[in-house]
C-alpha cells in the first residue's frame, strides 16, 4: 500500500449513522478521545497534556518518524501528516503518554507491530497492523505491567503470533470499534498459567468485530473480561474461552457460527499457586446466537463447582454501567460497516495546535 493510493480527510462530517455506534462526540476535537473510552481503559488519557508530534515520513526510524515519536519520554499527541504503509524491521515500543492519532489518513504498519511495555495512558487509533512477521509477532502486545490502554478503530490482521495479546499483569485496558481478521489465534488475555501476576488483568472488549478467526475472541486467564456489542462470525475452533479463574461477563454480543457451532469454552488449568485446576466462567446475558451457535453452559463444564469464582455483586454493577446496545441485526450491520479503520478526518482544530517533530 502506498501513500498516494489511501489519501486521508481533514474537515466534513462523519456519516449519520456512527451516532448510533459508541464515542458520539470523541471526534469533535482533536483532543476530546482522551479519557473517553468506556470500560476498564476508562482513564486512559494518552497525551493529552503533551505537544503535538508530526508524523511526516513512511521511514521505519529517523526524524519525523513514528519510532522516533513513540519513542519520545515527554506526552505527545501523535498525528500523521502522510499516508501509507509504515514497512518495520522491529517493532515500536510505545512509551507512556502517547496518542497514536491514525485519524485524518490510512496509516498501515506491516512485517512488525506495537510493543506496549511497562507503560500507561496510551491511545491508539485508526491504525491497520498487519502481516506482523517472527518470534512473538503480535499485532499489539500490552505487556507487562502497562496499564491505562484505550485501543480503538484499528484494524488488525494475519500476524505470525497472536492479534492482541494483554498479559503479565497489564491491566485496565479497553479494546473498542475494531476489526481482526485473517488469522488463526486472535487475542490472548492472560499469558499462562504460571503467570498469577495476571489476576490483576481488567480488559473491556466492545462494538469489535471478529471477522472468521479460528479462535480467542478472547481466550482469558485470570482476568475479569466485559465483552459487549461484539460481533463474532465464522470462528474455526471456538468463540470465547474462559481458563483458569477468569470471570468473563458476555453481554449482547452476536455470535454467527460457521462449520464450528460451539460458542463458550472451557478449559481447566493449574494456577502455579495452587493445588488443583480450575476453569473460569463466563456469564452470558442478552446475547444474540445466530446459525445454530451452541451456547455451553458452565453447568456443561464443571465450572460450576468452582464456586470461589463465581461473580461478585459490584462486579456486576461496573459492566452495566457501560452503554450497551441490544443484540440485534442493526447491530449486526453497524459493526460490520464501522470497525477497524475508518475514513475519519482529523478534527479541524489540529490548526490550532503547534507543531513537534524532529525540531
Amino acid at each position: 500500500m502506498e501513500s498516494s493510493q489511501h489519501d486521508g480527510q481533514r474537515g466534513g462530517e462523519p456519516p449519520a449513522a456512527v451516532a448510533f455506534m459508541p464515542y458520539a462526540t470523541a471526534d469533535s476535537s482533536l483532543r476530546a478521545l482522551a479519557g473517553q473510552a468506556e470500560g476498564f481503559g476508562r482513564h486512559a488519557i494518552g497525551g493529552l497534556h503533551g505537544d503535538v508530534y508530526h508524523v511526516t515520513t513512511l521511514e521505519d526510524d529517523g526524524d519525523g518518524s513514528l519510532r522516533e515519536g513513540c519513542r519520545r519520554r515527554e506526552p505527545l499527541w501523535i498525528v500523521f501528516d502522510v499516508s501509507g504503509t509504515i514497512h518495520l524491521t522491529t517493532p515500536v515500543r510505545v512509551s507512556s503518554y502517547k496518542t497514536i492519532d491514525g485519524r485524518g489518513q490510512r496509516v498501515v504498519l506491516s512485517g512488525k507491530g506495537l510493543q506496549l511495555r511497562e507503560c500507561e495512558h496510551v491511545i491508539v487509533c485508526n491504525l491497520e497492523v498487519e502481516r506482523c512477521r517472527g518470534h512473538d509477532a503480535d499485532a499489539v502486545q500490552v505487556k507487562p505491567g502497562s496499564r491505562h490502554v484505550w485501543i480503538d478503530r484499528c484494524g488488525l490482521r494475519d500476524c505470525a503470533d497472536g492479534l492482541l495479546d494483554v498479559t503479565r499483569g497489564s491491566t485496565d485496558v479497553t479494546v473498542s470499534r475494531c476489526r481482526l481478521s485473517a488469522h488463526d489465534k486472535a487475542v490472548l488475555i492472560g499469558a499462562s498459567s504460571g503467570h498469577v501476576e495476571d489476576r490483576a488483568i481488567r480488559v473491556t472488549i466492545h462494538h469489535c468485530l471478529f471477522d472468521g478467526t479460528r479462535q480467542r475472541h478472547p481466550r482469558v486467564r485470570f482476568g475479569r473480561v466485559h465483552l459487549y456489542d461484539n460481533y463474532t462470525r465464522n470462528w474455526g475452533i471456538y468463540a470465547v474461552c474462559a481458563s483458569v479463574e477468569s470471570q468473563i461477563v458476555s453481554q449482547c454480543n452476536i455470535y454467527e457460527a460457521g462449520e464450528k457451532k460451539k460458542v463458550f469454552m472451557y478449559m481447566k488449568e493449574q494456577a502455579a499457586d495452587r493445588d488443583q485446576s480450575s476453569t473460569g466462567l463466563i456469564r452470558s446475558e442478552g446475547d444474540l446466537f445466530l446459525n445454530g451457535a451452541e451456547e455451553c453452559s458452565a453447568q456443561d463444564s464443571e465450572a460450576a463447582a468452582d464456586e470461589q469464582w463465581n461473580f461478585k455483586i459490584e462486579d456486576l454493577d461496573f459492566y452495566r454501567s457501560c452503554s450497551v446496545q441490544p443484540a440485534s441485526m442493526a447491530l449486526k450491520e453497524l459493526l460490520e460497516c464501522f470497525t477497524g479503520w475508518q475514513p475519519v478526518p482529523l478534527p479541524e482544530d489540529i490548526c490550532l495546535e503547534g507543531k513537534t517533530d524532529s525540531d
